[in-house]
């Protein structure tokens, strides 16, 4: 990260901790662009200590390449180690023209100079998180976002029955609740017989509130002598802190902790990047042999149809057509996550597991991944087909497996695949719920949670059916639409950790496969969510 992404004024300079700094939309503009930032903070970065780059010296006009900007840097740091050199040379002069002292004072005068001057990514980037971080908190300091996951049935029933229908996980155990909120993990784990609980929650107003919850439900581990004289039976106790920062609150002995739970998922299963809390946490207090819960998570997709987009909302609004905004909107649709519930009778494509994370053995490095999938048109009233839709579907199916050559697709259904849609699955696998083991989905075909899905648009849609031609398509481009359907969408999927703290991107390249095999690749996209 090499710039903040607060607007704090109309200069271009601002300072940290002494230092200036370039504004963001400066520094993209000196630079030519953001592709080549990251490489230019890893040869920052490789720099020594008395390696100080100038301003003047990375803010190139029409700087484009990493090539370039390396060069630059590189050239910056020589010409300050020379001048640094040159009036340390001047000390051994005995002719009177320049004293020890002098030199000494031009010497420091250059040291600030060159400080003032410095992009300090380090310090830039560390006030870019501070920043996200305190949003990120802030947010979750509303009690209609804890009512919202409060009242997810599914996610609540899967928590609950997980903690309470597992009593020998956690009767007498330690038990670290990371991210606690309003407290009711921990309000669970006090119940199902845990000897001590630490709840860590790094919102000032949700660690009082959980405090408070804790209190009322005799939960709460008083610290005061009279509090211990009266034998208090309270097992709680609230920690206000990051986990990351939580020993500068309290002291942990490492490996303690018995069993860690944590409702770290977010949209789109890594999205707000809390995993990695739940790793550092494991990490370091975890004992061996010890248990987190959920322990397993799980990525799936499949491909959606146009109910999934806003297409047909457009098409008839109080019987106008406005197909047009429409269309604009699945543009849009294009370059940014849509999170919603989709219907099931809107999947149009079997389902592929995309990727499993045991979180016993996960390192923050792996939630960043790509793999490759592959969607197959499926048979079946989830397509959201009439009685007789279907019928003539499932003659022409027959009809195709029979004759290989049959080439008329003109009655066939085709399904037109729109996009693709994800979700994710947590379990608390019997490798620690040995009693009663359980699964939070956020399946389109379970009932729906606060998660939704995920839903990435094509820019194009793609024609599938199950029982399309044999015949090769004279031309690449035919392959995937109306006169040449395709008979599945192979593809390959990245996630990783955005340079935006606690966002991720998504990368989705896509190509539709036809008869002998022909496959025809549409332009990779980029998601931000």
């Amino acid at each position: 990260m090499l710039y903040s992404f607060e607007e704090e004024g109309e200069d271009a300079m601002e300072s940290i901790n002494g230092v200036d700094v370039v504004d963001k939309e400066e520094l993209l503009r000196e630079l030519g662009g953001g592709d080549c930032l990251k490489d230019i903070q890893s040869l920052v970065d490789s720099l020594s200590d008395d390696d100080d780059v100038e301003l003047s010296d990375l803010a190139l006009t029409n700087l484009s390449t990493t090539e370039s900007a390396g060069k630059a840097i590189g050239a910056g740091a020589a010409n300050n180690r020379k001048e640094v050199y040159d009036l340390n040379s001047n000390n051994s002069k005995s002719n009177g023209v320049t004293t020890a002292e002098e030199t000494s004072q031009q010497y420091s005068l250059v040291k600030t100079k060159d400080k003032r001057s410095k992009v300090t990514f380090a310090n830039v980037a560390e006030k870019e998180i501070k920043s996200i971080n305190e949003s990120y908190f802030g947010a979750y300091s509303r009690f209609a976002i804890h009512r919202e996951m409060l009242s997810d049935q599914v996610r609540m029933d899967a928590y609950k029955g997980a903690i309470l229908n597992n009593p020998s996980l956690f009767k007498r155990a330690v038990v670290m609740d990371v991210g606690c909120g309003t407290g009711i993990l921990s309000l669970f784990a006090a119940q199902a017989g845990a000897a001590k609980v630490i709840a860590v929650e790094a919102s000032e107003k949700m660690a009082s509130v959980a405090c408070q919850v804790a209190k009322a439900n005799n939960m709460l581990k008083e610290e005061s002598e009279n509090a211990k004289n009266q034998n208090s039976r309270g097992v709680i106790t609230v920690v206000h802190s990051m986990i990351e920062d939580i020993d500068k609150c309290m002291a942990i002995e490492s490996q303690s902790v018995d069993v860690i739970v944590s409702e770290w998922m977010g949209y789109c299963l890594l999205y707000e990047s809390m995993l990695s809390s739940v790793i550092y946490a494991r990490d370091h207090w975890l004992k061996p042999g010890g248990a987190i819960l959920p322990d397993i998570a799980k990525m799936y997709v499949a491909g959606v149809g146009k109910g999934g987009t806003s297409l047909s909302f457009w098409e008839n609004v109080y019987g106008f057509n406005m197909s047009c905004i429409g269309k604009e909107v699945v543009e849009d649709a294009a370059q940014q996550p849509i999170v919603d519930v989709v219907d099931s009778r809107d999947i149009v494509t079997e389902t592929f597991v995309l990727h499993t994370f045991d979180i016993m053995t996960i390192k923050s490095e792996d939630m960043d991944f790509t793999t490759t999938f592959e969607l197959k048109p499926k048979l079946g009233r989830e397509n959201a087909m009439s009685d007789s839709q279907e019928e003539v579907l499932k003659e022409e199916f027959i009809q195709t497996a029979i004759c290989n050559d049959f080439e008329d697709l003109s009655l066939s259904s085709i399904h037109w695949c729109h996009g693709i849609v994800l979700w994710f699955e947590t379990g608390f696998t019997s490798r620690f719920c040995k009693e009663m083991p359980t699964v939070l989905s956020t399946s389109p075909y379970n009932p729906k949670t606060h998660w939704a899905q995920t839903l990435l648009t094509f820019k194009e849609p793609i024609a599938l059916s199950p029982c399309a031609s044999t015949k090769v398509s004279s031309s690449m481009q035919e392959i995937g639409t109306a006169s040449s359907p395709a008979f599945g969408i192979k593809g390959r999927l990245s996630i990783a950790r955005s340079f935006r703290h606690r966002s991720i991107d998504i990368s989705v390249e896509t190509m539709a496969v036809g008869a002998g095999d022909q496959v025809r690749v549409w332009p990779v996209q980029i998601f931000n969510i």
